[in-house]
């Protein structure tokens, strides 16, 4: 009997502690707000960007790896919902193409400064695969300003990226607009990655 108790006790204990890890924390760096979410050691970091580009609303996000498995993270599986509707991102390569139609040289330099303000706010976060390999691999000084705009753009925007254990990453989610949602606003994000769902707090 005393045992059965126990065992359920201890049961109770790590069914709490389970649902307290899974909370979303909400912080504020640098006058930003940021939320972060931890699931199976995987965790999350979503901030609103205050560009809008062509009809799309950004969000950056920051992934670090801290279990022991890989895991895959891609644009497409992030969500922004608001009331009836569910925004779905683009992938990166539709993110360049837009940015090359639609976006100037001034505009992706907006974009970048405005990303690497939010990015650098993060306090201790320092991504091993994210956008400053990405600039340095990509940027190429002398290049067209076209060229030079899609490289940007594909520095800033979060690829399908593979995730190692220790291992983190970055970049922007681009999801689009409609006429009930104008902007990311009165809504909130999800996420599902390798059949896990990250639910962040509504805006």
């Amino acid at each position: 009997m005393v045992l059965t108790r126990l065992s359920r006790i201890l049961t109770l204990v790590a069914l709490i502690a389970a649902c307290a890890a899974a909370q979303v924390i909400e912080y504020e760096a640098s006058g930003k707000k940021y939320q972060t979410l931890t699931r199976e050691g995987l965790t999350v970091i979503i901030t609103h960007m205050p560009n809008h580009v062509a009809g799309f609303g950004l969000i950056q996000v920051s992934v670090a790896n801290g279990s022991g498995i890989y895991w895959t993270v891609k644009p497409e599986d992030f969500s922004y919902i608001h009331e009836n509707e569910s925004l779905a991102a683009i992938s990166a390569d539709q993110v360049i193409n837009l940015l090359l139609e639609h976006g100037s040289h001034a505009d992706v330099i907006k974009l970048a400064t405005s990303y690497e303000s939010n990015l650098y706010a993060i306090p201790h976060m320092r991504t091993t695969n994210g956008y400053e390999l990405r600039r340095q691999n990509s940027i190429s000084y002398g290049m067209p300003q076209k060229l030079e705009a899609a490289a940007m753009a594909s520095a800033i925007a979060l690829a399908k990226t593979r995730i190692a254990p220790g291992q983190s990453t970055d970049g922007a989610v681009f999801i689009p607009l409609t006429h009930e949602t104008k902007t990311l606003t009165g809504g909130h994000l999800v996420v599902h990655v390798d059949g896990h769902e990250f639910d962040f707090n509504p805006d």
